[in-house]
């Protein structure tokens, strides 16, 4: 009798989460006077417009050096904005972490920075710093920095408050330092977790890195909104190729380093 109330009463919650989210769309809809129904209906339309405009051609494939330089400089800012951020947003880990905090402000002030970085959008960032440092490639690269340190910070709390206890505790009655418990009993187990957060952040700045771009002129983003402007569409839809291309070469790269360390 109980199975079978608890069944009704899960499936009634079911009925009643679809039912609000239905209402939260509709209501959603008419707040913004957004038409679904005529959203839908100037699908094929768009689809028709972009097959018809965003191909390659040999003219764009001309500008390909160029395109692939300007992605290069991307990839390259997204990688040196995580590791320089993964640096910092280590030792606020370990300053956030439950387990090797060792004062519970100092735990407070790291989860608070983590959390200020992390919520605000990288694009709000960026603009933010391009009041500051205007259009160069320092703002895009800050920008991409705060965002990598609050969203590694936040990671890398989780995983080291996910780590077994007992060897943190077997060293601590051996009398070893603060250290070395860090780095001999910490580190080794939460290491393949900590990278794999690192690999996926880089997939993500990368992405980040293009709308970054077009706001601090720096990269592929400045050169997609130049082809854009100057209704170079097929240059537009080779920028386009080479992104998806690059994101989806790093991220079988990352599978696969994924796969060796886990």
């Amino acid at each position: 009798m109980n199975e079978k109330h608890m069944k009704t009463s899960r499936k009634g919650q079911t009925i009643l989460f679809i039912l609000l989210i239905i209402g939260m769309t509709i209501a959603s809809s008419a707040i913004t006077g957004f038409n679904i129904v005529h959203g839908i209906a100037t699908l094929p339309e768009a689809l028709g417009w972009i097959f018809s405009n965003l191909f390659i051609t040999q003219e764009s494939l001309e500008r390909l050096p160029t395109i692939l330089d300007k992605l290069i400089e991307t990839i390259l800012m997204s990688v040196a904005a995580t590791t320089t951020g993964t640096v910092v947003a280590f030792f606020l880990g370990l300053m956030g972490s439950k387990s090797t905090g060792t004062n519970k402000a100092i735990g407070v002030f790291a989860r608070f920075v983590a959390s200020v970085s992390r919520n605000i959008p990288v694009v709000a960032w960026a603009l933010i710093l391009l009041l500051s440092f205007g259009q160069n490639s320092v703002t895009g690269y800050l920008a991409l920095f705060v965002g990598s340190v609050g969203f590694l910070t936040r990671a890398f709390i989780e995983s080291i408050d996910e780590t077994s206890q007992s060897a943190v505790e077997a060293l601590r009655a051996t009398g070893a330092t603060y250290f070395q418990i860090v780095f001999k009993a910490v580190l080794p187990q939460c290491l393949p977790q900590m990278i794999s957060w690192i690999l996926f952040m880089i997939e993500t700045n990368i992405r980040n890195a293009t709308l970054v771009g077009i706001l601090t002129g720096t990269g592929i983003g400045y050169t997609f909104d130049l082809y854009y402007k100057t209704l170079n569409y097929n240059a537009v839809a080779l920028v386009t190729f080479s992104i998806v291309l690059a994101v989806i070469l790093i991220e079988l790269i990352s599978n696969h380093i994924r796969k060796v360390i886990l």
